[in-house]
């Protein structure tokens, strides 16, 4: 009679223990399917960043092209009127024809200076490029900025899905707190990337 309620304690022990690791490796297959979601935002991250940062510095570099051959073009037309200025000063028997004449070309281009040097309406001018540029320069520094966040925090997902995995076929406890560390700081790296809340120490940026 005790070797059978031995027996009945020896199974109902056992069915316990068989439930608990039951328990143990559906929650830590939930946390593994946790990360491999924060794993793949953190990817996607990374990779909206990279094509921002390409798309905003060709963007930029074709407005600096624009806004040097508009320069180029300022430089050019200030370079005739001060010519004309100067001959029209050197020669004042000039005939009265040739010095309307030159007159009205110096007009012309001081409305054509004024509107390559700002250009509100059509947004072409010299000071609305060279505000555009900068604006472009910096998107493409804060897309930058970005990379090295989802960088290492998909560097420590993968380690913590790893070391979960290993944990759940050994059945030790020491792995898995590993992989929850990593875990956090690669879902901690996840949203600084996204926000940019918080700086990475100057060894990781």
């Amino acid at each position: 009679m005790v070797a059978l309620e031995d027996l009945g304690g020896e199974k109902a022990a056992g069915s316990a223990s068989t439930e608990g690791t039951r328990s143990r490796e559906r929650l830590i297959g939930v946390y593994v399917g946790i990360l491999a979601v924060v794993l793949a935002l953190c990817s996607l991250g990374d990779s909206n960043s990279q094509q921002d940062a390409t798309q905003q510095n060709i963007a930029a570099a074709n407005v600096w092209s624009f806004f040097q051959a508009k320069n180029a073009r300022r430089q050019a037309l200030r370079l005739h009127a001060d010519e004309f200025d100067v001959m029209l000063k050197v020669t004042p028997a000039m005939p009265d024809d040739v010095r309307k004449t030159i007159e009205a070309k110096l007009a012309d281009y001081k409305v054509q200076d004024q509107l390559l040097t700002t250009d509100p309406e059509r947004g072409e001018g010299l000071d609305e490029l060279f505000q555009k540029g900068k604006a472009l320069e910096a998107s493409r520094d804060e897309a930058l900025k970005r990379g090295p966040y989802f960088d290492y925090g998909q560097a420590l997902l993968q380690i913590a899905i790893v070391l979960a995995s290993v944990a759940l076929i050994s059945g030790g406890n020491f792995l898995l707190f590993g992989s929850f560390l990593l875990g956090g700081l690669g879902t901690v790296l996840t949203i600084g990337g996204f926000t940019l809340a918080f700086p990475l120490p100057g060894f990781l940026s």
